[in-house]
């Protein structure tokens, strides 16, 4: 061991005698206080315009667009080769490795010296690195440490594989060029392979692990992972065992084919180390951030914790849907990287991918090949793709598998349990397409317990949740690409008559603007329902009151006539734009996060709702939803023609403009151990298709934010799934514009001014002597 640092205490004094370490350290420094300073200056500037930034420490450092260690991580690789490429190649070159063959030293300690003195150089660039890390932590609030030194250990790591990698090629040429060349080309192959045959099965799992592209990613995230830890051990084991193995057959003349031999068995070696060391049962994980975001929230944890046996994801990709290109046979890894969190919990876990090809929903199909059928249309995107066609089934041979007619042949996929329990999986339409964490464990709760059933009263003109139009509910009840549908937020859903008593599994009844008479037989069966404690969720329409009315009575609430109007000048006068209560907020979070993001409901025709009698009845009352708190909204009883007349309150039919007319209220009683909740909406567009689905310019509409709310609350916090995490702390810098123009000066000035003055005060001194 005492060898091993003489000979690192040698080649660092060699290292800084020269000025290329020097040169290096200042570039470095320039380049990182450029990247620092920018995204520093970034957060500055937001903060001085009034905005509110969440997460700072991450922001700096972990952002994949502008942070600091993603900007350091892509040029990092061009400082190494400079530094390595004399390590053995110097030694070669003047003849003194001789010296060292004849000096008491063995193979391993020559190599193992010269790694040391680029460990130690490591530890030098990483100090440059911590120093912008300290400053961070004097000037931002609450700064985050542990994940933002988890992100400079990976970056440790990765300097520390260059320098192993640049050692190696050092030691098999005398030509410092060629071994800087040789380290680049390196290098780029190690980070391009883990693109290069991914659609062979046999290879894929090969050169995916051993690419160095995104190792240090998870660590500049916060997480670190057994695996990328052992990935850079194994790493650089392997290239300095390489680097002892050359030294040892150029010491003692070893023929080629023995020397093969021997470097053929480090590379399998570190193969099948890699291999046990990336198995999911194997692997540990420590999430370094403050609020966890590496890891599935507590309630995710609990449903997977439940789910005993083994579990099989099957993903189905049909070549002739729109959503083929999510999975492709080279991007079946990093597919199965979107489940790296679950399987992480239940590593047990398989997921298989199936592809074929069917009839689907595809009018640019359609359209590019008119006389075409499904296999001919197959076979010219297989094609395009190079992919060969024979490895779509076809619709018989998938359906032998599985049906997927019901969900129209789109992208899906099936979670099966080992007892062959199965629920869907699906992507959406929408910017994120593929499912987040809340969907995932809503599937997964599918699978562990019985989901709150919801209840679509039918059979007096009512809302109906399985056609198309616009008034209909078919798109938040049961619509498959859309995100936040109830099948997808673990609900399911029933169409139910009054003819009969309400089935004991219906959990939540949708009561939606009945346009005929409620019957007193059907009033009776009703009444049961309610009497049992059942959960409601009714809503109304202006002009229907005297259908609903005789329902909500009998919870204290009442439908006031007329139609609430405030006049505006883009929109129809009885557009209300519905703004959630801070009641409302301690109530449900979906709202809360509405009030925190200035969302608002649109209601497009709606009635005020009058709860004076609720608390008399037992009802805890919340308002849920309001109009604007500016005033000027009345309840509108004589203009019906809102485009060609004009609105105006007249106090003498009893009209009053006011402000925060309640428009949705939530009631909640205690029934025996069962606390009933019930929702009374004054408009039921407001959760219909086509409201839902619009957009208007300068609206921040939020609609399914409520339903969400709604229904989350209603089924006693079973679904959708809670996936919120604790609030980030590290909101506000304390740097202004000013004192940021002083950073850049010292950072970008004089830190690498004094190294530089430190370095020719240190030349002049050894000259000197």
């Amino acid at each position: 061991m005492k060898m091993i640092y003489k000979i690192a205490k040698t080649e660092l004094q060699t290292l800084f005698y020269s000025p290329i370490a020097w040169l290096i350290l200042i570039v470095f420094t320039i380049q990182a206080a450029i990247s620092f300073t920018d995204v520093y200056e970034a957060h500055v500037t937001a903060q001085s315009l009034g905005r509110v930034i969440p997460n700072i420490s991450m922001g700096l450092f972990a952002d994949q667009f502008r942070g600091f260690f993603p900007q350091i991580q892509q040029y990092l690789y061009l400082y190494i080769p400079l530094l390595t490429m004399g390590l053995m190649s110097r030694e070669l070159s003047s003849g003194s490795i001789k010296l060292l063959y004849s000096s008491p030293v063995t193979n391993t300690q020559i190599i193992l010296g010269k790694y040391l003195s680029m460990v130690i150089y490591a530890l030098g660039l990483s100090l440059i690195m911590f120093v912008f890390i300290l400053y961070s932590g004097f000037t931002v609030q609450n700064f985050d440490f542990a994940p933002v030194l988890t992100g400079l250990f990976g970056l440790f790591l990765l300097i520390c594989a260059y320098a192993s990698i640049g050692l190696f090629m050092s030691s098999l040429t005398s030509y410092q060029v060629v071994a800087a060349i040789g380290t680049f080309a390196l290098l780029a192959v190690l980070n391009m392979v883990g693109n290069l045959w991914q659609d062979i099965s046999l290879i894929r799992d090969i050169t995916y692990w051993l690419s160095l592209r995104g190792r240090s990613d998870e660590f500049i995230l916060g997480l670190i992972c057994s695996e990328d830890v052992l990935y850079f051990i194994i790493v650089v084991a392997l290239f300095l065992t390489l680097s002892i193995l050359r030294l040892k057959a150029n010491r003692q003349k070893t023929p080629p084919s023995k020397a093969f031999g021997k470097y053929a068995g480090a590379f399998i070696a570190a193969f099948a180390l890699g291999y046990v060391s990336s198995r999911p049962v194997l692997m540990f994980y420590h999430d370094a951030t403050r609020t966890k975001v590496n890891t599935l929230t507590p309630n995710s944890q609990d449903i997977v914790a439940k789910m005993h046996g083994k579990l099989t994801i099957n993903t189905f990709s049909n070549i002739l849907d729109n959503y083929y290109y999510l999975v492709m046979p080279k991007s079946e890894l990093r597919d199965i990287d979107r489940f790296r969190q679950y399987i992480r919990f239940k590593p047990e876990t398989k997921i298989k991918h199936y592809y074929y090809y069917d009839k689907a929903e595809n009018p640019g199909l359609d359209k590019r090949y008119p006389d075409l059928n499904d296999r001919q249309r197959m076979i010219e995107y297989a094609k395009s793709h190079r992919l060969d066609s024979n490895m779509f089934m076809t619709p018989e041979e998938i359906r032998k598998i599985e049906n997927l007619q019901p969900e129209n042949n789109r992208f899906v996929r099936t979670i099966v349990r080992e007892n062959g329990e199965k629920t869907f999986l699906r992507v959406f339409d929408d910017m994120q397409v593929h499912p987040s964490e809340g969907e995932i464990s809503a599937a997964f709760k599918r699978l562990v317990m019985e989901l709150p059933q919801v209840g679509f009263v039918k059979g007096h003109g009512e809302r109906d949740c399985i056609r198309s139009g616009d008034r209909d509910y078919n798109r938040f009840a049961q619509d498959k690409p859309f995100r936040y549908s109830l099948i997808n937020q673990g609900f399911d859903f029933n169409e139910v008559t009054l003819d009969n008593e309400i089935p004991e599994n219906i959990d939540i009844l949708v009561i939606a603007e009945p346009r005929q008479p409620i019957s007193e037989v059907h009033y009776a069966n009703l009444e049961k329902y309610i009497a049992k404690g059942g959960n409601l969720l009714i809503a109304g329409e202006p002009g229907r009151e005297g259908n609903v009315n005789p329902l909500t009575i009998r919870f204290g609430v009442e439908f006031i006539p007329g139609r609430l109007v405030k006049p505006s000048e883009n929109f129809s006068p009885d557009f209300i734009q519905a703004i959630p209560t801070k009641e409302g907020g301690e109530m449900m979070y979906f709202l809360k996060d509405m009030i925190n993001r200035n969302y608002v409901t649109t209601m497009p025709g709606a009635s005020a709702l009058s709860y004076k009698e609720s608390e008399a009845k037992g009802f805890k009352v919340t308002e849920l939803f309001v109009t604007d708190t500016a005033g000027g909204t009345w309840s509108e009883l004589q203009t019906t023609n809102f485009i060609d007349d004009t609105v105006k309150v007249n106090p003498e039919t009893g009209e009053k403009a006011e402000a925060s007319i309640p428009v949705a209220i939530a009631l909640s009683r205690k029934l025996g151990e069962k606390e009933q909740k019930i929702i009374v909406v004054g408009d039921a567009d407001c959760i219909s298709n086509g409201e839902i689905s619009i957009g208007r310019k300068g609206v921040r509409a939020a609609n399914y934010n409520f339903i969400m709310g709604a229904f989350f609350w209603m089924s006693d916090d079973e679904v959708p799934i809670d996936v919120r995490r604790p609030s980030t702390t590290d909101r506000k810098v304390y740097v202004g514009l000013s004192g940021m123009r002083a950073t850049k000066w010292g950072m970008l000035g004089l830190l690498p001014f004094g190294m530089a003055v430190f370095y020719i005060l240190l030349w002049i001194r050894r000259k000197g002597k």
